[in-house]
């Protein structure tokens, strides 16, 4: 097992792993930004270290700082969380070359799912059912309109390398195709510094349904139930919860083993989620892998009893997964709703500043991840999440009541933030009876970000 864990990010992940380190008995290292030399992660890890200014290129993305840090730390491996450099193919190879512990899959397999384009061939050759769509990447918007007619309009054009919404169009004709491409394709460059783009037919008003998986490097996969994430804006999620309300028992099999097959089908070692589109005729189709945690892990946690940081950490030093497929019990029904320093009624501005009061709710069932405390200056370079609210219950009620009385409890002062909207969604009666789609948002809360 690792003595010392650098870890390569900042906010509540940060926080949430250095926590899990210290249960394990491991020292960690935090690194931080100018700007968040007060932050919480900081202060809780065994040690810190600065590594540039605050804009994330001049220090959270720059690998050869937080390399150095980690050289000049002695820890031998690091943590990436997720977002920033969790999945990138070059830092990870980087970490291989200095003998550095990568707390994730390897270089080549990020590399062959990150690219999404080459995750389809993949997945289409383990028979894992896909999206229908091309099968080849697409770089003019001339050879794009064709195939996007052999398709069948509507289509989703993506970008290989996107990820968070991103280098993503929905085209419902000829006539807004090419726009729509070039808007795609630029907005993936300047993300991701790759033009490469992929189409696929656009399935209407889906839900999101994703299978936590996890695997070690003896070659066990095992899977932990799904999350429904229909609950998104901008195709950035808002709200996720475990199980969901669409899935059967016999469906969730199903779906669970298409999930490992997947993960089996690449040689997957570590933490992953395998992304699927679930249709209105219950249809599932992979849409994407995600090579890292996933910020709404905590529901999975809180359904399955598994703490998946400290299984990312043994896998990592090479230990077997601490459990098989058939002692994996998802009991009760999670719910986490992401708390973002934003206005909704401002098109959802970011709101950084400095936070005047803050109280935490707590009681059985009900689980905050976050790095803000009273005071705190929220700063203006990055994601705008404060915090995770997640809650357990018996049932999917007891959890819905249970997240507005803790969402009615949380009182977060001098900044603006989503409370309230957040609060909307779980008193709506479409999603108090489950009828959730990718749509909900657009459908019902159209009012917002006028």
């Amino acid at each position: 097992m690792f003595d010392k864990i650098l870890i390569a990010n900042r906010g509540e992940i940060a926080v949430r792993i250095i926590r899990a380190c210290r249960e394990m008995g491991i020292k960690t290292v935090a690194v931080y930004s100018e700007a968040d030399a007060d932050s919480l992660h900081t202060l809780l890890a065994d040690e810190a270290i600065c590594i540039g200014p605050a804009p994330s290129g001049q220090s959270y993305l720059n690998m050869e700082r937080i390399l150095a840090a980690t050289v000049a730390m002695k820890a031998e491996a690091i943590h990436p969380g997720f977002g920033f450099l969790s999945e990138n193919t070059r830092f990870a190879e980087l970490c291989e070359k200095c003998s550095i512990a990568f707390i994730g899959p390897s270089a080549s397999i990020i590399n062959r799912m990150g690219n999404k384009s080459e995750a389809r061939k993949t997945m289409m050759e383990a028979g894992v059912p896909v999206v229908p769509g091309g099968k080849e990447p697409v770089y003019k918007a001339e050879e794009a309109l064709e195939l996007a007619k052999k398709i069948g309009f509507p289509v989703m054009i993506k970008a290989s390398s996107g990820g968070g919404g991103k280098g993503m169009r929905i085209s419902y004709g000829e006539e807004d195709f090419e726009a729509n491409f070039q808007n795609a394709q630029m907005e993936s460059v300047k993300g991701f510094s790759d033009d490469t783009m992929y189409l696929e037919k656009y399935i209407e008003k889906p839900r999101h349904i994703e299978f936590q998986i996890m695997a070690d490097k003896h070659g066990n996969v095992i899977h932990l139930g799904e999350r429904d994430c229909s609950i998104q804006r901008r195709h950035q999620k808002v709200l996720e919860e475990s199980p969901s309300v669409a899935i059967s028992e016999e469906l969730r099999k199903k779906m669970g083993e298409t999930a490992v097959r997947a993960a089996k089908a690449v040689g997957y070692e570590n933490a992953g989620t395998i992304e699927f589109l679930l249709d209105k005729d219950k249809n599932f189709y992979f849409m994407e892998m995600n090579t890292r945690i996933q910020v709404e892990h905590p529901v999975t946690e809180m359904v399955s009893g598994l703490d998946l940081i400290k299984e990312q950490i043994r896998v990592a030093a090479g230990e077997p997964l601490s459990v098989s497929q058939d002692q994996i019990c998802l009991k009760g029904h999670a719910i986490e709703c992401r708390i973002n320093a934003e206005n909704p009624a401002k098109n959802f501005m970011p709101c950084p500043g400095v936070i005047t009061n803050v109280h935490i709710p707590g009681g059985n069932g009900v689980r905050v991840d976050t790095h803000v405390y009273n005071d705190y200056r929220v700063p203006a370079n990055y994601d705008s999440m404060l915090m995770k609210l997640i809650v357990h219950g018996k049932d999917r009620q007891e959890a819905i009541a249970k997240m507005r009385s803790a969402l009615g409890e949380l009182v977060i002062e001098g900044i603006d933030t989503n409370l309230d909207f957040q609060f909307e969604i779980l008193c709506h009666p479409a999603y108090e009876d489950g009828e959730t789609d990718t749509h909900f948002i657009p459908t019902y809360f159209s009012h917002y970000g006028k």
